[in-house]
């Protein structure tokens, strides 16, 4: 089951009107704008007619901390290309990426590559692991850059091979190991360094479908017990909705619509949102917290559920039962009264509640 992770009021990373243009002179559009453009829309196409590629288009979000922010599209949505840009391993053309408050695109390649080693961590589909290490040294290897000495390096390493599932597998090289077991040494290194923001690109896709869901199952484990601020990119809506707290949806290097899972599925802002959404059955990603009822009172025979709790196993329990379920935060305070008349009221407003286009 998945559950709300860490505080979702605070904001870790921002992603403010940025643009990634390629061509001979990408910066001539935006002079003195600084990525703020009246309609953007109407600016890419300018851009594109003077034979320019536009790769992101004033893309906006925020990454909560503690949340799984998943971006979604197609393949030439953009959605690898803004990872990047947040990191800065692409330079984008304008705009700012701030993390806790600090704007990136400011920041020295010094200082860049310290925030890299201390702060940020990154999986990509290509698990890029050094074929003449061993799982262990692969693992310690950023620490090193570090300047880590070796007996705390190694040590680090232990314990994130345990937290990942390598455990006798310190010694392995690469060709040793399965491609799972491959990717996962790819994650316990970006976690080595303790990161504040974790950047997966497409981390599963190169892997045969049920060793993928094992996968996702294990990096959710391993988010329960971290709450990194985690910016995941994929192309399988499946694996959006199993994985997001709330998720962007990109087409054409634009940010379509960002929202929780449920929001697209019941409201989704065009044709282009509604044809990855249209098969998704509602009751399997709506959860107890969704469907609460202002004003109903508690008792103590009405039973308790946690939050997020699908409501697909609650449907039983709410038919015929007026007074509904008591629904908990994970902290044990309670969340409120989840019951019929709320599922109806949820499905009927669309549940669009903090759904929009764009944010910021």
């Amino acid at each position: 089951m998945k559950t709300q992770r860490g505080d979702h009021n605070e904001i870790k990373l921002s992603c403010r009107n940025v643009w990634k243009i390629y061509g001979a002179q990408p910066g001539q559009f935006f002079e003195g704008t600084q990525g703020h453009v009246a309609d953007a829309g109407q600016h890419a196409d300018t851009i594109r007619k003077a034979d320019h590629i536009v790769a992101n288009a004033d893309v906006s979000f925020d990454v909560h901390v503690g949340e799984i922010f998943v971006i979604m599209g197609l393949s030439g949505s953009g959605k690898s290309t803004i990872v990047r840009c947040l990191s800065r391993l692409v330079e984008p053309t304008a705009g700012e990426v701030l993390l806790d408050g600090e704007d990136l695109l400011k920041k020295s390649n010094e200082e860049l590559i310290d925030i890299r080693r201390h702060k940020m961590g990154m999986v990509f589909q290509s698990f890029g692991l050094m074929p003449h290490l061993n799982v262990i040294d692969n693992i310690a290897f950023p620490l090193k850059l570090q300047g880590i000495d070796e007996a705390e390096r190694y040590a680090q390493a232990e314990r994130v091979i345990e937290l990942v599932g390598l455990e006798g597998r310190e010694n392995n090289f690469p060709k040793e190991l399965s491609g799972g077991q491959q990717q996962r040494v790819g994650i316990a290194r970006s976690l080595a360094v303790e990161p504040d923001v974790w950047f997966l690109d497409e981390p599963f896709s190169a892997l045969d479908p049920l060793i993928r869901k094992q996968m996702q199952d294990e990096f959710l484990r391993i988010q329960s017990k971290l709450h990194k601020s985690i910016v995941f990119i994929t192309h399988d809506f499946q694996e959006a909705l199993r994985i997001a707290d709330r998720m962007a949806i990109m087409r054409d290097g634009a940010v379509v619509q960002i929202g929780r899972p449920i929001d697209l599925i019941l409201n989704p802002a065009d044709d282009y949102v509604r044809e990855f959404t249209q098969d998704v059955p509602w009751e399997r990603i709506l959860r107890a917290e969704d469907i609460l009822e202002d004003g109903v009172s508690q008792s103590a025979d009405q039973g308790r559920v946690s939050e997020g709790t699908l409501v697909e196993t609650l449907l039983p329990r709410l038919a015929g039962n007026d007074g509904g379920v008591v629904v908990e935060a994970s902290d044990g305070t309670t969340l409120g009264v989840a019951t019929a008349r709320g599922l109806a009221a949820a499905l009927a407003a669309g549940c669009a509640t903090d759904s929009s286009v764009q944010e910021g």
